[in-house]
């Protein structure tokens, strides 16, 4: 969808989703509930302060979020789905009413807590929407939950742009895959990069339930830039109810494939595209490339893989394709002997 200078934009968070995804992605998988962060108030006297820095670590930066999204556009719709009573969503409110986000309440219903209540709500709401605003131009939903794909491919039938902004490790693949364009929370501009210490993870895996036993400490280090390891890997994980009747299911294993390997396949895919429409030794606009390499795969970024620019990217390929000026637009077209490369 061609997108308007006068774009509007609904933004759509499935609050529990992310602030678990970015927990579990420092802390380990199924941090969240071996924690016990879902009842956990950091201001009880009572409060472990182990548990209490763990979860200031993950805090989750809904500014650099809420900001982004407005980068496409006016924000006409800002939504914020969870159960606000829970002491750890409780304590995002003052920020997120700072910038004008309606917390729309989930409450608890049966003892399995808010099973997919914000998944049902936030696709309801969002439909409605489509209907109700037709000058909606934009829908960005922030969740990785492979029940999304279905809402964001009747949105894209309906004409909107879809803009998907997940944590890596925690997001479907095909929701990625379904949206227009897809965002790492950690590759959101202001977003410091943070590491978790896994040992502590493992030494805390092992304590037993009902007892104390100190643990190595979690050491946070900012980078200054994200290294090509970094580069997103999504994986599937149902992001279920976090309560102890229903723990989250383990995780798809991810392939062990080289994220650089994977940028240069698609590189080369879209190279080969854009020749097969004129001819062969054609040169292509550089950002007519990066556009075809986007509607490929939604989630392909270069900053992650460590590369400032695009250009930079593609200079890094300089074995498969060349680049070259024509006054202000930069050219690129696949080497020869690239031209058959599977």
């Amino acid at each position: 969808m061609t997108e308007p200078n006068d774009a509007r934009v609904g933004l759509y968070i499935d609050f529990d989703n992310i602030v678990i995804s970015r927990y579990q992605q420092l802390h380990g998988r199924n941090a969240f509930q071996r924690d016990g962060i879902r009842n956990f108030d950091k201001t009880s006297r009572d409060a472990d302060p182990e548990v209490a820095a763990r979860l200031a670590a993950a805090t989750v930066d809904f500014n650099a979020i809420i900001d982004f999204a407005a980068s496409f556009g006016t924000l006409v719709v800002n939504r914020a789905y969870a159960d606000w009573s829970v002491p750890v969503n409780a304590s995002y409110q003052r920020q997120l009413m700072s910038r004008a986000v309606d917390l729309t309440q989930l409450f608890t219903t049966t003892t399995r807590g808010t099973k997919n209540g914000a998944d049902i709500r936030l696709a309801v709401d969002v439909v409605e929407d489509l209907f109700r605003l037709p000058d909606l131009t934009h829908v960005i939903i922030i969740a990785g939950d492979s029940d999304y794909i279905a809402l964001a491919q009747k949105s894209k039938r309906l004409g909107r742009f879809v803009v998907g902004i997940g944590v890596a490790g925690s997001t479907s693949t095909s929701l990625a895959a379904a949206c227009d364009e897809f965002e790492d929370y950690d590759s959101l501009p202001g977003i410091e990069k943070v590491t978790a210490n896994a040992d502590a993870d493992t030494a805390r895996a092992d304590k037993p339930k009902g007892g104390r036993r100190a643990a190595e400490p979690v050491e946070v280090e900012a980078e200054p830039a994200p290294p090509a390891s970094a580069a997103r890997k999504l994986t599937t994980i149902p992001m279920f109810s976090h309560t102890d009747d229903s723990p989250y299911d383990d995780s798809e294993p991810a392939e062990d494939i080289d994220p650089q390997s994977l940028a240069t396949e698609l590189l080369v895919r879209a190279l080969q595209i854009g020749h097969a429409k004129g001819d062969a030794d054609e040169w292509l606009n550089t950002g007519t490339v990066k556009n075809q390499m986007r509607r490929m795969d939604p989630s392909f970024n270069e900053k992650p893989l460590g590369y400032r620019s695009f250009t930079d990217f593609l200079s890094s390929r300089s074995d498969l394709a060349e680049l070259a000026e024509d006054g202000s637009q930069r050219l690129i077209r696949l080497r020869p002997e690239a031209q058959t490369r599977d």
